[in-house]
Order: structure tokens, then sequence, then C-alpha cells
């Protein structure tokens, strides 16, 4: 595995063929020597296969992970963790493991117990939308979005190489960074955001949905994302979700404590400042 890596002449597995499976399969296309596709579900493997997003599917992991030079664990969490257990009894191949998970402290720590053969380093797309399915899966969902890898100790250079290529060919933006650090960052960016789209979804009455216009659309979208997949991600993330929710539940007290005293300067001055902080977040996008 000391050989540079070249992604024209590799050959790729994609293990889940949902929302971000199947875009990085459709983003891959032409790019790579084989395009393999695997999932448990039947019907996604015939949909794969009859529209061209993979070379070859299969729902037997094993039949095609034993020709990957570069693995691609695209599912929810908790069942990367369990892929990542497995791989040693599916394939005696040196490979590439890369994830796509949405947090990384377990992951890349699960990672850690693979034997030598293979060359894990943990990943995560900024990107992605409330439809999940591979009939929902896009090619251009990954262009000019961050891309951060988390390398493991053990990394190799050809590894690095791997996800450098393959995050060039798709559009996105590579950004390197701590395991620890990336969960901290997604507890704010991603997943306090999930949580608060669900709590104005949930106590907003039905009967005022004729009211609803761009702004509720916006601020609410997220609480369409499937509960299956923030289950794995909340339990994953626990601690870093408890810290930004506690610091949000602070931001909206003094927003109630201007409110229940008429003091409306002090509330000009929140927003104000949160005005110039959200100018300052979006600033670099």
């Amino acid at each position: 595995m000391e050989d540079g890596f070249r992604l024209q002449e590799a050959n790729i597995a994609i293990v889940g063929l949902g929302l971000m499976g199947g875009s990085l399969a459709l983003a891959l296309k032409g790019k790579c020597a084989g395009l393999y596709g695997i999932d448990s579900d039947r019907a996604t493997l015939e949909i794969a296969l009859a529209r061209g997003i993979v070379d070859r599917a299969d729902s037997e992991p094993a039949r095609l992970l034993s020709q990957a030079d570069l693995i691609v664990l695209s599912t929810p969490v908790p069942a990367i963790l369990d892929w990542i257990q497995e791989l040693p009894s599916l394939t005696e191949k040196p490979s590439i493991v890369l994830d796509l998970g949405s947090t990384k402290q377990e992951i890349v720590q699960a990672m850690t117990s693979l034997p030598r053969r293979f060359d894990p380093l943990g990943g995560h797309p900024i990107c992605g939308k409330e439809k999940l399915g591979l009939e929902n899966a896009e090619p251009g969902i990954f262009q000019g979005a961050a891309f951060v890898i988390t390398p493991l100790q053990r990394t190799t250079m050809r590894a690095r190489q791997a996800a450098e290529q393959m995050i060039s060919a798709i559009g996105s933006q590579l950004i390197e960074m701590s395991a620890e650090e990336h969960d901290r960052a997604l507890a704010f960016t991603s997943h306090l955001p999930f949580l608060l789209a669900s709590a104005l979804a949930v106590c907003t009455p039905s009967e005022y949905s004729p009211f609803i216009g761009s702004g509720f659309r916006s601020t609410s979208r997220l609480a369409g994302t499937s509960s299956s997949i923030m289950m794995g991600i909340l339990q994953s993330n626990r601690e870093n979700v408890l810290k930004a929710l506690s610091l949000v539940q602070q931001q909206l007290a003094e927003i109630q404590s201007g409110l229940e005293a008429g003091d409306f300067s002090a509330l000009e001055g929140i927003f104000d400042h949160s005005r110039s902080s959200y100018q300052s977040l979006i600033s670099t996008l």
C-alpha cells in the first residue's frame, strides 16, 4: 500500500446507496476505474444498476469489497460502527476505508481496531438535505461544500491522497481537523439546528399552516429529517449537543427576560449583536 493512489485507476465500493452514497456515486461516475454499490435494499440496488449509477451492485458485501481499493462507508452512524467491526471478516484485500458519518469521535476510535491491512480515515461532507434515499441523490450536492477529513495517527499518505483526489473530483473543499474539533463544531452548525427546527415545528399549531411563508419554511426545514438518522448522531455526540443546547437556552432566556420586562432597548442590542454574528458567520461562505 506504499504506492501512490490514483483515482482513475481505483475501484471504489460505496456501502449504503442512500442520499449521500448515491450522490457520491453519481459525482464519481467516469472518474474511477470501477464503482461498486452495496446496500441491503434490493430495490435500491436495482435502481442503481438500471440508472447506471454504479457498475456493479450487490447485497452481499464480500463479493465486491474483495475487489475494492477504497471502501466508503455511507450509512447512518450506528451502522458505520457495525461495518467497521465486520470489515475484517468480509475482505482480506488491503484497502483504504473512508466513512461519511456526521459525527467522528466514536467512528475514528472504532477505526483504530481495524487490522493493519486497512488504511482508515474519517470523513464528513458538510452538505445534504432532509429528503433522503437514492431517489433524491444528485451529483452536484458536493459542489463547493466543505468536506472534513479526520485522519488517524496510523493514516498513511496514500489514504490522504485518496481522500484529496476524491474530494477534488466531486468539487468539494477539503478541511482537515481532529475528530474532537469536528464534533464540537457540528453540534452547533448541524445538530443544534435540527433540534431547534424540530421544536419550532412541534410548537406551531397546525391551524396556522395557511400563514406559513418562506421564513418558517427555511427555519423549520431540518425538522423533515428522518429521526432514525438523527438518533445515532445525537447519541454519538450527546455531550457536545447538550452544551450547545445550554448556550442557546441562555440566549432565549435573555430574549424572554427582555420581553417580559418590556426592555426593548436591551432586545435591540441582542438582535444587533445576533445580526453581526450572523454576518460574520456567513461572510466566508
